[in-house]
């Protein structure tokens, strides 16, 4: 979803910004930074994606500033950064490293706290004293204090901001769990005959943390992952640029004070700084991380140029058209952003359900506690201890994201990393896949498919061929290593090779003949009307061999695609290549429809169009031309040899390059929702039978604790089945 659908137009006079944030921990988090923000006079929107942690903001100047707003979300409880390199980086810093000591002292101290807790477990009735078992209480109490003071301090601060905002979250309930569980268990530590009894349940409560910080660790690596994938794409583009003067003297200025109208000589090798026109010269541009095409595109005078492209034939002098924001480049990041900062209708629906769930469970809790304070007021106490205890979401927490690790670490053994754990219950409602074509379903090299022997042509076919791959050995242009693979070395001494920019390659062999490979009209051939890609070889002005190219399939296209489409997918081709060839490969691969010429914009605008009407479409890219799309999609997949912004930002990356990994992915995210619907029902039947007996007060706090840690291990032992 866009980010237009999901937040108010701003008025001519706003301004926007995007930001970074810090120290969300649920969906209810995005809704209270909504609200702190548009409390704000002079704030106009705010759209906040939970997921990302990225929120998009407008304001009038006029009446507000941006630090007024992020003032406003760090008096809320949370942090937040414009989202420029340095200072995302900076808050992910400091983000990352609060969360993995937290993770640490959590998992540390619940591995003692369990050895402490072993005894209790397996020893025999009446082989544990009395005052061993106090003493093993006290080590645990104690042990469990880092867990509570500095791990479960995330729970606390989302309860505390949700009750001062009187708004509820889910860190509630867990916040209030945790609170009860240690304060129970302290009064069962240090007086065994009082009202709290003698059972602790200190290993129940750090082995809960962890698990939840455990899986909240994992999620926040994906994002800052996905985040650093994005301040690597400007570093396409150059820091500085040498702008020539109108009396001919020239100076290095930085990229940002290029104007529309100045003159920037670009050296071989460099990227270009700025959209322009060439007006000097003439080269070759490798456009492949802005177009996803591998194939260098001719550029002589009069051409456009891409900023971020870089130039490959030779030095050429450029009038700089558009910069900064304006360039290509820059649009297809800001897309990007767009995209991401978008929250999703799912968000939304499930913000609105879990607020009236999580008001039952406090609710019963408080009821249960009140209704036995009359019948019987010294059991009271433990009575809500069990209900709250058995209502703890531990099992329901963990019934998703267990089986989602697991998922994760089934795809990976079969060549599939999974970045977005949740993506997988998206994935299981997918009907419509988008694919790019070149270094998705085809080679990036290009494929010689037919060598024609010309009329008039002397010698034979495979001699000319050899002379052919021989002179090709000397470039590097794609199409002159795909010809220098079709014959071996035959020792021909070439003499004067030039490679000619735009035409081809140039040589004399020991007879002092001149031989050229490269455009018909460059070796002396008549060009074709046909869309078919060729090269000529022969003497000068006389072509003797052409060779047609083809680009290759993947081995697994065909197999992965019928697979897809067996399996009720819509396949459909999108690609920024002529729509001849993406036809062509269409017909071939057996997609149901075919979209070419289509460069970032339209890409997303595709996209947009079959989820207006209500399918939930997959797309699988490899380029930074892709990065917007994979984010507009509802899942993403990226082929492992993409851009590393195409694979950071992607749900799923198909590291093993396997186009089968998509039907991989497809049965796992099924079999995921499968294991995630038991897990639930599961906990829902763990509740249906355990809440009546805790609310008659025949279910012991004991009992209680040991029935939340085995549906918890349950839930987990269940979930494990993914892993295999």
């Amino acid at each position: 979803m866009s980010l237009a659908s999901t937040s108010p137009a701003a008025t001519p006079s706003t301004q926007r910004a995007g930001l970074q944030l810090a120290g969300l921990q649920c969906g209810a988090c995005a809704g209270l930074i909504e609200q702190a923000v548009r409390a704000v006079d002079g704030a106009a929107a705010c759209c906040v994606n939970a997921a990302t942690h990225a929120a998009s903001v407008a304001w009038d100047p006029a009446r507000t500033t941006l630090d007024a707003l992020v003032g406003a979300i760090r008096r809320a409880g949370y942090d937040a950064a414009p989202d420029t390199p340095a200072s995302a980086r900076a808050l992910r810093r400091r983000e990352s490293r609060a969360a993995l000591w937290r993770l640490f002292v959590a998992g540390f101290c619940m591995m003692q706290v369990m050895m402490l807790a072993t005894p209790h477990y397996v020893a025999r009735p009446g082989e544990l004293a009395s005052d061993v078992k106090q003493l093993l209480d006290w080590g645990a109490w104690v042990l469990t204090l880092p867990v509570l003071w500095w791990s479960a301090a995330p729970f606390f601060q989302g309860a505390w901001r949700s009750l001062r905002s009187g708004r509820i979250g889910a860190d509630i309930p867990v916040a209030l769990g945790i609170a009860v569980t240690f304060v129970a268990s302290t009064g069962a530590a240090f007086d065994p005959g009082g009202p709290f009894g003698h059972e602790v349940y200190f290993d129940s409560l750090t082995m809960f943390v962890t698990f939840l910080l455990g899986g909240r660790w994992l999620q926040m690596k994906a994002r800052h992952r996905a985040a650093e994938a994005l301040d690597g794409a400007l570093g396409a583009l150059p820091d500085t640029a040498l702008r020539l003067a109108a009396d001919g003297s020239s100076e290095r200025v930085a990229r940002e004070a290029l104007r529309p109208g100045d003159r920037v000589q670009v050296a071989l090798g460099e990227a270009f700084a700025a959209d322009g026109e060439l007006l000097q010269g003439r080269t070759q541009a490798d456009e492949s991380l802005l177009s996803g095409e591998a194939r260098p595109v001719d550029k002589p005078a009069g051409a456009t140029l891409v900023a971020g492209s870089l130039n490959i034939g030779a030095p050429v002098v450029m009038r700089v058209e558009r910069t900064g924001a304006d360039t290509r480049h820059e649009r297809i990041v800001a897309q990007m952003h767009a995209a991401l900062a978008g929250r999703p209708s799912a968000a939304d629906a499930a913000q609105r359900w879990a607020a009236p769930f999580l008001w039952c469970v406090l609710l019963l809790a408080a009821g249960a506690g009140a209704v036995w304070s009359v019948v019987d007021p010294s059991r009271a106490l433990w009575v809500a201890v069990s209900v709250l205890i058995v209502t703890c979401p531990c099992a329901l927490s963990l019934a998703a994201p267990a089986a989602f690790v697991a998922a994760a670490r089934g795809l990976a053994r079969r060549g599939v990393l999974l970045q977005r754990l949740d993506a997988l219950q998206v994935l299981a409602r997918v009907d419509t896949v988008f694919l790019d074509k070149t270094g998705t379903l085809t080679q990036e090299q290009p494929h010689c498919s037919a060598v024609r022997l010309l009329a008039g042509a002397h010698g034979s076919e495979a001699e000319l061929l050899h002379r052919a791959a021989s002179l090709a050995r000397w470039s590097r242009h794609p199409l002159s290593q795909a010809v220098a693979g079709l014959a071996p070395q035959d020792g021909i001494a070439w003499s004067e090779v030039a490679e000619h920019t735009g035409r081809g390659l140039s040589a004399r062999d020991s007879d002092g003949v001149e031989w050229r490979l490269g455009a018909a009209d460059w070796v002396g051939a008549e060009p074709s009307a046909d869309d078919v890609l060729r090269l000529w070889f022969g003497r000068a002005d006389h072509a003797l061999l052409c060779l047609e190219f083809d680009e290759q399939l993947r081995g697994d296209a065909v197999d992965a695609m019928t697979a897809l489409g067996q399996a009720g997918w819509r396949r459909v081709l999108l690609s920024g290549d002529t729509p001849q060839r993406v036809a062509s490969i269409a017909r071939r691969v057996g997609a149901d429809a075919a979209i070419g010429a289509a460069d970032p914009a339209a890409k997303q605008a595709a996209v947009q169009r079959e989820q207006a009407m209500g399918r939930c479409v997959a797309m699988v890219g490899d380029g930074i031309n892709d990065a917007p799309v994979l984010a507009q999609a509802d899942v993403s997949f990226a082929m492992g040899h993409g851009a590393l912004v195409a694979r950071s930002n992607a749900d799923l990356v198909v590291v093993s390059n396997r186009l089968g990994g998509l039907e991989d992915a497809r049965d796992m995210a099924r079999r995921t929702v499968r294991v995630v619907r038991q897990n639930l029902a599961w906990s829902a039947l763990y509740n249906a039978a355990c809440i009546p007996l805790a609310l008659a007060g025949l279910l012991p706090p004991w009992a209680a604790g040991l029935g939340m840690a085995l549906s918890s291990l349950l839930v987990i032992a269940n979930s494990l089945r993914l892993a295999r």
